[in-house]
């Protein structure tokens, strides 16, 4: 395991610089922080890496910016957690697009416990309400934070069961702009004990494809995700999906055939999730998992040289970008394909996605936009 580190107030501002800059998502942000030893490295070569990619122009969050973030999160008791501090939660850190930076507000120590999803239908039955408030009352007895996306229904119930054991309320949007509005209140009774995080900037407004980039963290965040109410399109579906790929372990509540609301969770038993009737099935299930190490992989070194960047010429360039297309690919074939070093294909692929051409996917895939 590698040593953890704190950044200092100065590191972490170049950190939300670079996140907020166009086109830099986490998994560019861990590329580039690799590639160039640090931040401020990485935020002077953007200009350069977005042209040769073929962008006329790219937005880069200045320092005034970042620093007025800073400082309105600190005015509220929101505390900018970076990847690989010991304060970010550990299983967060081993999927692939963790955020780099979490706003946290609220107890941080429950980010490092064991965690529990509980998600489902925002049209949820009355039963199942009274069901997911049942397993995380049980489930905080036995020692377990839950998580849950604060919305309607059976995220709710679960949030309220568990005030008092502790609960993490995973945000789509930023800590100013909280959804649904009608939560503000639940919001302020989860922090005393738990912690409402988000990775967006505080005021940012949720839109419609801020919910599946949350629930990767409320399945990131879990060790393993429960659905109680999901019907067949269910954004709760979503959570499920990403939890299997992130090796987390997937657990489902049976639904009348006959209910709408159960189709979803029941497809999910077909499909082999695990059946849940009470809390005892999922702490058995979970029993034999727990005790693993974390890997913590990104680390912000001492200031120094930054590493040596593979420069690529223009008939590796053009050779890697003739592989891509609308498909997904993996990184290795444009390794393979292109006869490049990986160093080459990886400096190539960050400039494309600066210059907002190309789409990084799960699993090492990219893709042109």
């Amino acid at each position: 395991m590698a040593e953890r580190v704190t950044l200092t107030d100065d590191q972490r501002i170049d950190w939300l610089r670079l996140i907020r800059s166009d086109n830099v998502g986490p998994r560019t942000f861990r590329e580039l922080i690799n590639h160039f030893g640090g931040a401020r490295a990485a935020l002077d070569a953007l200009p350069s890496l977005a042209r040769r990619g073929g962008a006329a122009a790219s937005r880069i969050c200045s320092r005034e910016e970042a620093e007025r973030e800073f400082a309105a999160a600190r005015a509220r008791s929101i505390v900018l957690v970076a990847l690989g501090e010991p304060d970010y939660p550990p299983r967060l850190t081993m999927i692939d697009d963790a955020p780099p930076l979490l706003a946290v507000r609220g107890e941080r120590a429950i980010l490092v416990r064991n965690l529990i999803a509980i998600v489902g239908s925002r049209n949820a039955s009355a039963a199942g309400m009274k069901f997911a408030a049942r397993l995380a009352r049980d489930l905080g007895a036995a020692g377990y934070g839950i998580v849950s996306g604060l919305a309607r229904g059976i995220d709710a119930a679960a949030h309220r069961a568990s005030l008092d054991t502790g609960t993490v309320a995973v945000l789509a949007g930023g800590h100013e702009r909280i959804y649904p509005a009608e939560h503000v209140p639940l919001v302020e009774q989860i922090v005393p004990q738990g912690a409402a995080v988000s990775e967006m900037p505080l005021t940012w407004e949720p839109r419609a494809h801020d919910f599946p980039r949350r629930n990767r963290i409320i399945s990131g965040l879990s060790v393993g995700v429960v659905l109680v109410e999901a019907a067949r399109r269910s954004g709760s579906l979503i959570t499920a999906r990403l939890a299997g790929e992130q090796g987390r372990e997937v657990f489902a509540v049976p639904g009348s055939p006959l209910d709408p609301r159960a189709e979803g969770t029941n497809g999910l038993l077909k499909q082999g999730a695990t059946m849940v009737t009470d809390a005892k099935d999922i702490l058995e299930a979970l029993a034999p998992i727990l005790g693993r190490g974390f890997d913590w992989p990104v680390e912000e070194p001492e200031r120094g040289e930054p590493a040596a960047a593979g420069e690529p010429s223009e008939d590796e360039r053009s050779r890697i970008v003739s592989l891509l297309g609308p498909s997904p690919c993996s990184i290795d074939d444009l390794v393979r394909l292109s006869q490049s070093s990986p160093a080459i294909v990886r400096m190539v692929l960050l400039e494309l996605e600066l210059a907002g051409r190309i789409e990084r996917h799960g699993g090492g895939l990219v893709s042109l936009v």
